[in-house]
């Protein structure tokens, strides 16, 4: 398994050289803690964590797995230490609010710590990881009693969230769910019904889990309309905020799975659980996308994180490795061959994973940056010119960040050749681990959904444009810059193209609503390459000039723009073929009459 190595100076660059972090953080407000010098020391300290706590266990969790009796789950050795660890560097209230026991950083510094623990470790990761949006989920819709009761204990960690929706008959389609709730007199509800694929269900490495559940109330209406939202403790808190009895929830087995076996995926039986309701009757499932939004962006990490360590740890096997000679001639002259990083398609390998992982920080940076004005902003134009973007964005950042992730994990197990076959290396885990993120928390078809139909279509295009006119802009400043000619001119392009690939599918599915499924996923994956180009484009501007103006770190910034280089000259060319797959009409994909489909 590659040592983890928390990527401290790109972190830096498009926190601050990017993104000017420094002047984001001051227009938010009571974001006055974020100081340049507060964010780094945290973003230091993280990293060491992560490096020398975290990624150690990676490898054990996936050889262990976790454990299952009648009593509870066990996780693999060392997790629960280092959980212990993690809450005692106060690292869950972050960016919770102050008068929760928050420290109130905005969610943007926090989600750098989420990067680095999810590149280290993501089976670890995602127990806490799911805390985070169980608690905004209470912070926003919850009653102040309940945020008295479980507020302060998520926020310190000494409990743990989770999202209890899907269920064995009803995954993405929730309307379909059946789990219901019954009201007591107490004004309490008895919750029941099975909830299955329930990360970080039941373990063992805190007193408490406050479950957030969906399920029906009586005479509710049929489909998404009639969904309600619970809290359902693991334990009864008492009066004191000390664990008390256990309620009838208990974890039924734990999955057999692919990948991320350090953490259990649960299936979770509600027998007569006590629960109480958050938010409006019937309104549950809006209420939950306050969690949902939260884990999708939250999963746009595992994408980043599968080609940030799998670029590591290929990187320094490609630079030891020595198999063939070089084209050109020996590079190696006093051995018995070159190291295989001087083969052209090994570098096609690394600078995939390497133009992947740092586009995929940019955008999830940015996005996150958008989520800071909708919570903080000073003004409510800003506010919601923030939402709107950061709505268009994260089906973009959770669904072609994770599908070419997983493709990134892929080259660098193939960089490995036989070895990365080998479990010992650790590559072919990278590979497994990442497969789930293009399923959970919506799958890129979901997605894709999303995007085009709902963000896209039912706004007349407007969330596009909103986008298309930042990208429009900037092309326009550096229309100029003779430098930046072979990043504008083919941002130029593809921004127009979009707009028009838009206006006719929104044409074509005027005349029949499949075409929208039939385009979407080529739309996203288009849309996606799209954003990339914009932020590689953005990245070679600044890289450029810090190098006109003189820098001790000219290798770093001319590796970006070499990055960028190649990203327009080998990557972007892949939107050619989702052009042209989107624009092909529903009737290929429809047409075969489904008894046709014989083996």
């Amino acid at each position: 398994m590659p040592d983890y190595k928390a990527p401290l100076r790109d972190i830096k660059f498009v926190m601050s050289e990017l993104l000017d972090s420094e002047q984001h953080y001051a227009n938010l407000e009571g974001a006055e803690d974020a100081t340049p010098d507060m964010v780094d020391a945290i973003i230091q300290e993280g990293a060491k964590f992560c490096e020398q706590v975290l990624s150690p266990l990676n490898q054990v969790g996936d050889k262990e797995g976790c454990t299952w009796s009648e009593d509870g789950v066990q996780t693999p050795t060392g997790f629960r230490d280092a959980y212990k660890k993690y809450v005692e560097g106060g690292w869950p209230s972050m960016t919770a609010a102050p008068e929760s026991g928050g420290q109130g950083l905005p969610e943007s510094v926090g989600l750098v710590m989420r990067e680095m623990i999810g590149t280290a470790n993501w089976s670890w990761g995602m127990y806490p990881g799911l805390s985070h949006g169980a608690i905004n989920t209470v912070e926003l819709h919850g009653t102040e009693q309940q945020k008295e009761t479980y507020l302060s204990k998520m926020i310190s960690g000494e409990w743990t969230g989770t999202m209890c929706l899907t269920e064995a008959h009803c995954g993405s389609d929730l309307g379909t769910l059946r789990s219901r709730a019954e009201p007591n007199a107490d004004g309490s509800y008895s919750i029941t019904g099975t909830k299955i694929f329930i990360s970080a269900g039941e373990h063992d490495m805190a007193e408490n889990i406050v479950h957030i559940v969906l399920a029906r109330l009586p005479g509710a209406p049929e489909g998404t309309k009639g969904i309600s939202l619970f809290i359902v403790p693991k334990s009864l808190p008492n009066e004191d905020g000390s664990v008390g009895e256990r309620n009838a929830v208990t974890c039924g087995s734990i999955e057999h799975k692919m990948g991320i076996h350090g953490n259990a995926t649960c299936v979770m039986n509600f027998d007569d659980a006590k629960g109480w309701l958050i938010g409006p009757e019937n309104r549950g499932l809006n209420c939950m996308f306050t969690f949902m939004n939260v884990a999708r962006l939250g999963t746009a990490i595992q994408g980043l994180g599968a080609a940030e360590l799998s670029f590591q740890g290929s990187l320094a096997y490609a630079k030891d490795r020595l198999a063939m000679r070089s084209l050109t001639g020996p590079k190696n002259p006093e051995g018995p061959a070159d190291p295989i990083i001087v083969h052209p398609d090994v570098r096609r390998m690394l600078l995939t994973q390497k133009a992947v992982a740092e586009g995929a920080r940019a955008l999830i940076y940015y996005t996150a940056q958008q989520g800071d004005i909708v919570h903080k902003g000073k003004s409510e134009e800003a506010r919601k010119e923030a939402d709107e973007l950061m709505g268009f964005l994260t089906p973009i950042a959770k669904a072609f960040l994770t599908e070419i992730g997983y493709e990134a994990s892929n080259l660098g197990m193939q960089v490995f050749g036989g070895h990365g076959f080998i479990a010992e290396w650790g590559m072919e885990q990278i590979v497994r681990d990442a497969r789930i993120g293009m399923i959970y928390e919506g799958t890129t078809g979901i997605q894709a959904l999303d995007l085009l139909g709902r963000k896209v279509l039912m706004t007349q295009g407007e969330s596009l444009k909103r986008f298309t006119k930042l990208v429009h802009v900037f092309c326009k400043e550096n229309a100029d810059n003779e430098q930046m000619r072979e990043f504008i001119e083919p941002l130029q392009a593809i921004n127009k193209e979009w707009g028009d690939l838009t206006m006719k599918l929104g044409m074509t599915s005027m005349k029949n609503r499949d075409e929208v499924g039939a385009a979407s996923v080529d739309y996203l994956m288009y849309s996606g390459y799209a954003v990339f180009a914009y932020l590689w484009a953005r990245m070679a501007q600044v890289a450029l000039g810090k190098m006109a103006d003189g820098t001790t770190e000219e290798n770093f910034y001319n590796a970006k723009v070499q990055t960028a280089r190649f990203y327009f000259k080998r990557l972007l060319p892949r939107t050619r073929t989702h052009a042209e797959s989107m624009l092909a009409g529903a009737d290929s994909l429809m047409d075969m009459q489904e008894d046709a489909f014989a083996f």
